[in-house]
C-alpha cells in the first residue's frame, strides 16, 4: 500500500514540472466566463493548447491580461506540461517581443492571420521544430518593423518557406524554359502531364524567383504588381491543398486579397 501510494505522489509530481519556453499564440477561444483555451505554437514543445483561467472579467488589471492573447503574441511562458494530456496549463506569461504595428496595423494584422491560419491547417503534431518556431518569431518581428509597402509579398515569401519544413518543398529549377508548374509534383517543366493540374504563365517564372529569396529583405528584388501577387498566392493555396487532402479553403486568402488590391 505505501508503495502504491508513493507511486502516486511521484506521478502527479512529474505532472507539475515547470518548463521555461517561448510560444506564438494562433488562435483564441473564449472559454466558460473568465477563461480562454489557448492554440499556442512553442519552442519547446510544438503546438499545444492551453487553459488560461480568470483572465476575461471586469477588473481592469484581469482585464488587460487577455491582451497578451492576440493571435500572433509572442510570449514568454512558464508551463506545466503533461505529455498524455490535451489540456496544458500556463502558470507565468509576459511578453517576449512587444509589436510596434502588426496587431493594429490593419494590412499587415492580415497578412498575420493568413499565415497563423497555414500553421494551423499543417501543424497537427505536438513535435517540437526550433528552426520552424525562429522562422516565424523572426518573420513576424521582421513584419512589424517594416512597412506595408516592403512587406506586401511577405505572405508568399512564408507561404514557399513553409513548405519545407513541412516536408513537400517545391522544387527548385532556374531553366527559363520550364514555365509550367506542376501543381501535384511540385516541380517545374517545360510541358504539362496529361490530367496532371499545372500552372503556367508569367505568375509561375515569378515564383521561381521567390524560391530564390532566402531573406524577406530582398523581397524589394522582384517587383510584384496586385495581379501577380493575388495569382501566385492562388497557386500555393492550390500547392497546399494538393499536398495536404483535409487542408479545406482558406478563410484568411480572400480578406488578404482584397487587402493587398
Amino acid at each position: 500500500m505505501q508503495a502504491k501510494l508513493f507511486s502516486l505522489s511521484k506521478q502527479r509530481l512529474l505532472t507539475q514540472v515547470l518548463h521555461k519556453t517561448k510560444g506564438i499564440v494562433l488562435r483564441v477561444t473564449k472559454y466558460g466566463e473568465t477563461s480562454l483555451i489557448v492554440l499556442i505554437y512553442t519552442e519547446q514543445f510544438g503546438i499545444q493548447t492551453y487553459l488560461v483561467q480568470g483572465v476575461r472579467t471586469s477588473s481592469v488589471k484581469k482585464s488587460s491580461q487577455a491582451n497578451y492573447f492576440q493571435p500572433g503574441a509572442i510570449l514568454d511562458l512558464v508551463v506545466y506540461h503533461h505529455e498524455q494530456k490535451s489540456l496544458q496549463r500556463i502558470r507565468e506569461y509576459k511578453w517576449a517581443y512587444l509589436y510596434e504595428s502588426l496587431l493594429f496595423d490593419v494590412i499587415k494584422n492580415s497578412m498575420l492571420l493568413y499565415i497563423i491560419e497555414l500553421v494551423i491547417k499543417t501543424i497537427k503534431q505536438p513535435e517540437n521544430n526550433a528552426n520552424l518556431f525562429s522562422f516565424l518569431e523572426e518573420g513576424f518581428i521582421w513584419l512589424d518593423k517594416h512597412s506595408t509597402e516592403a512587406s506586401a509579398s511577405f505572405p508568399i515569401y512564408a507561404a514557399i518557406h513553409l513548405t519545407s519544413f513541412l516536408g513537400f518543398q517545391i522544387h527548385a529549377d532556374s531553366n527559363p524554359a520550364f514555365h509550367i508548374f506542376q501543381i501535384s509534383e511540385g516541380k517545374f517543366s517545360g510541358e504539362a502531364a496529361v490530367g496532371s493540374p499545372y500552372f503556367e504563365g508569367e505568375e509561375v517564372l515569378l515564383l521561381k524567383e521567390l524560391m530564390n529569396v532566402m531573406h524577406p529583405d530582398d523581397l524589394r528584388e522582384i517587383p510584384l504588381n496586385r495581379k501577380n501577387r493575388q495569382q501566385i498566392l492562388e497557386m500555393m493555396e492550390a500547392y497546399y491543398k494538393a499536398h495536404i487532402p483535409e487542408f479545406g479553403q482558406m478563410k484568411t486568402l480572400p480578406v488578404l486579397r482584397q487587402i493587398l488590391s
